[in-house]
């Protein structure tokens, strides 16, 4: 979900898009393909994880990982027709990027998490949201939210 969440919005970067010499109408679909597919994998890791804790006997949804990453799941399955409003899709999509990264780093801090993964790899594997979602701020700010106030 991360991977393709970040790809998908990476796409309309001018630095760092793979895509950069491809038409405006190419990224956009590429966007809504990784987009498709980053909430189909949260989809299926919520299914197989709601699965797992029911065949488990465990309370599902009460950790702030659990709460988190279902708000994330459905924030991005919502309906929003905000494309056409570029400012309004760009920092909503920011916000579910967020909240996708913050359901990631609560489950970094988990006891399952926290017992398989020690010391310095711990701090690198949160570090990766971390950096991801500073970029993705970053590149939304730049090409939406400073360049509207600037040409006020």
């Amino acid at each position: 979900f991360s991977f393709l969440m970040t790809e998908a919005l990476l796409i309309f970067s001018p630095e760092t898009s793979l895509l950069r010499s491809f038409s405006r109408k190419i990224k956009v679909r590429v966007h809504w393909v990784l987009q498709l597919l980053a909430l189909l994998c949260a989809l299926l890791g919520l299914g197989i994880i709601t699965y797992n804790k029911h065949l488990n006997g465990k309370a599902h949804f009460v950790t702030w990982h659990g709460l988190t990453g279902l708000l994330a799941v459905l924030y991005a399955g919502g309906p929003w027709t905000l494309a056409k409003l570029k400012v309004y899709h760009a920092t909503s999509g920011l916000v579910g990027y967020l909240l996708g990264c913050a359901s990631l780093m609560l489950g970094m801090c988990s006891l399952w998490f926290t017992a398989s993964v020690t010391g310095v790899s711990w701090y690198l594997a949160m570090l990766c949201p971390l950096l991801t979602s500073l970029v993705i701020m970053n590149q939304v700010s730049n090409a939406y939210l400073y360049r509207k106030r600037s040409q006020h």
